[in-house]
């Protein structure tokens, strides 16, 4: 009879599964089994409804239904059937724009391998690169884009993307964040919310407009001055101070998302770039920006939350520095051992990661931590001195150069090839 297995031994035990949205490392909330995505402050969207409904509701009663009869053939039930039209559709763009991937990018599990010359000068007795460059540059219509490594989800970015501090997530062509979704706009949400925000803006003008038909009715009917029509309305009266009060928020976000559009911008490249005095690498012209946004297919999105995935701790990736290093330390003694070097790691080292393991696993792999590698020699800091044999040698300066010929669009592992300089 075989011996019951230990509860350790997890090898022949298959790993439990669960949707990726409950272990989701972003901030987001999702509904409905991870069909609809939300960023961490979706309560706003209730104020946003709230903001539309109730002013509409008091248009409808208190306006709209006493111009029903003021019109011949019926028309004046048409005031009120576009005005809900209008509502249901800025209520739809909203919830479209509110509950749908904004275009995440996929966080990788561990950082990106380095090409193989980062690792040439190792053979030679030098010292390898011990983190991987910050930025690196591509080619958009002939000019020099610089993308950034993201820590937190351990890639180079896509171009024109950017990390959401609110959402905590690496989104496509980052706009910005909208309190007022509680949504990150991204590629594949703009269109929407451009369409939310320009719906809401004729609403406002809809609303304000036929309250002061309404108020004109009164004054030609009565014969009273439009002062004295004014005061026999005092649900007009708010709403036309609502309206325009909206209507140079709404408004105004409408017109600069317009000119965005039609020059080929977000609102964090207008801001942080400022085309306005250099060249935009993205503008293709009125026309091809416009039809960029809007006539374009919405690309699939790039997750897939309610796929099932292999349960793991919650700081399983992140148990050890070590763990982000994992690339590089292998590459690191696939080069150690073709030059038939071995290196004993000291005890000292050992002691940096005593907090990721337990004494039972460290028995276990005891034998393979003797034969790891010396972080300390492997990755030395600037102004370290000494070598192996204890005496003191010379110090050198890690410098990352950028070669002279930069990677196309679409060449996610082109980076700075490093040199290294004797500083002593």
């Amino acid at each position: 009879m075989p011996p019951p297995e230990s509860p350790d031994s997890g090898a022949t035990s298959a790993p439990s599964l669960v949707r990726t949205y409950r272990v989701w490392q972003g901030s987001n909330v999702f509904l409905f089994g991870g069909r609809l995505i939300f960023g961490p402050d979706v309560k706003s969207i209730f104020i946003s409804v709230f903001l539309v409904l109730v002013p509409v509701a008091v248009f409808c009663a208190m306006v709209a239904r006493k111009l029903l009869d003021d019109f011949p053939h019926y028309s004046g039930w048409s005031i009120m059937a576009v005005a809900i039209a209008l509502t249901l559709f800025v209520l739809v763009t909203l919830v479209v724009t509110s509950s749908r991937d904004p275009g995440i990018v996929p966080r990788n599990a561990h950082p990106p391998e380095l090409d193989d010359y980062y690792w040439t000068d190792s053979i030679n007795g030098t010292n390898p690169l011990s983190r991987l460059p910050r930025t690196k540059d591509v080619i958009v219509n002939g000019i020099i884009v610089k993308t950034k490594y993201c820590e937190t989800c351990m890639l180079y970015r896509p171009i024109r993307a950017s990390h959401c501090s609110v959402c905590d997530n690496c989104v496509e062509r980052f706009d910005h964040h909208c309190p007022w979704v509680g949504q990150c706009i991204g590629l594949r949400n703009y269109r929407f919310y451009y369409m939310f925000i320009l719906s809401a803006t004729l609403l406002c003008l809809y609303v304000h407009a036929f309250c002061w038909v309404y108020i004109r009715r009164i004054k030609d009917s009565e014969k009273i001055s439009i002062w004295k029509a004014m005061t026999k309305t005092i649900a007009s009266i708010a709403l036309i101070i609502y309206t325009f009060v909206c209507v140079w928020f709404v408004g105004g976000l409408t017109v600069f998302h317009t000119y965005l559009i039609s020059t080929n911008q977000s609102t964090y490249e207008n801001f942080r770039y400022r085309y306005n005095h250099q060249v935009n690498p993205y503008n293709r012209g009125i026309i091809k920006n416009f039809a960029e946004v809007f006539c374009t297919r919405v690309p699939p999105s790039k997750n897939n939350f309610r796929s099932k995935v292999p349960k793991e701790p919650l700081d399983s990736h992140r148990r050890t520095d070590i763990g982000s290093f994992s690339p590089v330390l292998k590459r690191t003694r696939r080069n150690m051992e073709l030059v038939g070097s071995s290196i004993n790691n000291e005890r000292d080292e050992e002691s940096d990661y005593r907090d990721g393991f337990n004494n039972e696993s460290r028995r276990k792999d005891s034998e393979l931590t003797e034969k790891s590698l010396n972080l300390s020699r492997t990755f030395p800091t600037e102004g370290e001195e000494g070598q192996e044999n204890g005496q003191p040698g010379p110090v050198y300066e890690i410098i990352a150069e950028i070669p002279d010929s930069t990677a196309e669009v679409g060449e996610s592992n082109w980076a700075a090839k490093p040199s290294y300089s004797n500083t002593a």
